[in-house]
């Protein structure tokens, strides 16, 4: 059986991922949801003109050198002087306060002399100077937030300045892990022969975990057709949106999970990438729920999900696909074979810009080399190898 190319792989799995449910959160749930409905501008902010100063505000023509003029009253935040500014008046006020009408220009109370009701300056005034103009910061109609945004904390300010209580966002789904392997046992437990460590699910839990409205780990499941039968009906009865596997023992040429998969109901859309690491990855449908089946090795379960599970996640909630990085290389790359190879990498902060440090440790199951990865470079089939300072490609690893 051919192996499906990569590009092909993520186009088959985004066509089945559904359409946007949006749902409306409050605005101090909302930090790394994806927006689902632009956030526009209802009102002006400032909602008047606003001193950007503690000061005076005056008209500037009346202001010259040895000119006194008088304070008429004050202005303050939530307070403003109701009056107007006429010639040879001045009113004090403070930051955020309205500019009072008549004025056109503030100056900075370090540059005044105060004596009773009376003021003079030590600076010139120039219209306009220290006010912040009514819509300045943003006005009416205005597109502030773009649906398919991620909201950081900057974005939510922004949300509450422009008076959204709630936010609509894109849904999560919620998403069931399962490792299978008679070998493998928890972290902390005692190792017995021919067992390890599994670590799969943890990884995995940690890097969708942003994307999802759950991610519940189902545990492990041994190599027994009846255990993952039942077992993987069990997941599928709590009606997840999302199942990833990890692990498919073969036993003689028939893969134990597959089989399993299809006699509950499970239409394989695919399987075998033409990638390194990751060839076994499994792709299909239990109703609406996606069905990922990882490989078994540590590397490329992870790598895996980083190529295929977080584009479908980032598509899921209706987020834009990034923008492969184009870096340098601090080190040559090796030539490649006839699969796509995601090559671990390092970022290094070099004085003229990143870089990135191939490196040279391939082997599927050598976690700690992936550990010290913050990149995949992503060398093309084929690929004739780089030399140092050659562009190339590369995924990061973190981030959304």
């Amino acid at each position: 059986m051919s192996l499906l190319p990569v590009d092909e792989a993520l186009r088959a799995i985004l066509a089945r991922v559904p359409d946007v449910v949006p749902e409306a959160v409050a605005l101090n749930q909302a930090a790394g949801r994806v927006l689902a409905a632009d956030v526009i501008a209802q009102h002006d902010q400032p909602p008047f003109d606003a001193s950007a100063m503690d000061g005076y505000a005056m008209r500037a023509a009346d202001v010259s050198e040895g000119v006194w003029l008088k304070v008429i009253g004050m202005s303050q935040a939530g307070a403003g002087f109701a009056g107007t500014v006429g010639p040879g008046e001045a009113v004090r006020i403070f930051t955020g306060a309205p500019v009072p009408a008549g004025a056109d220009t503030v100056i900075m109370q370090e540059e005044a002399v105060r004596e009773g009701d009376m003021v003079r300056f030590t600076a010139p005034a120039r219209p306009g100077h220290s006010v912040r103009p009514r819509g300045n910061d943003f006005a009416t109609g205005q597109m502030l937030i773009e649906r398919g945004t991620r909201l950081t904390p900057m974005q939510i300010s922004v949300a509450a300045a422009a008076n959204y209580p709630a936010l609509s966002v894109a849904t999560r789904p919620r998403i069931a892990l399962v490792a299978t392997g008679d070998e493998l046992v928890l972290p902390g437990q005692a190792l017995g022969p021919d067992q390890i460590v599994a670590s799969n699910s943890f990884g995995l839990a940690a890097m969708l975990a942003p994307y999802a409205a759950e991610v519940r780990d189902h545990g492990i499941i041994a190599d027994d057709a009846e255990t993952l039968r039942s077992r993987l009906a069990a997941v599928f009865a709590d009606a997840p949106d999302i199942v990833v596997t990890t692990g498919g023992a073969s036993v003689g040429e028939h893969d134990l999970v597959q089989d399993v998969l299809k006699q509950l109901g499970v239409t394989l859309d695919f399987w075998r990438i033409n990638m390194r690491p990751g060839k076994p990855l499994m792709f299909g449908m239990h109703g609406k729920t996606l069905v990922f089946g990882l490989p078994g090795n540590p590397v490329s379960a992870m790598v895996t999900a980083q190529v295929f599970i977080k584009p479908a996640l980032r598509r899921w909630q209706g987020a834009a696909e990034p923008t492969p990085w184009r870096l340098p290389l601090a080190g040559p790359t090796p030539a490649n074979t006839a699969r796509r190879h995601f090559m671990r990498a390092q970022l290094l902060h070099m004085p003229t810009g990143p870089e990135l440090l191939p490196i040279s440790q391939t082997d599927s199951g050598h976690t700690s080399s992936l550990a010290h990865a913050d990149m995949l470079i992503v060398q093309p089939e084929h690929d004739p190898g780089q030399a140092v300072g050659a562009l190339v490609d590369a995924l990061p690893l973190d981030g959304f």
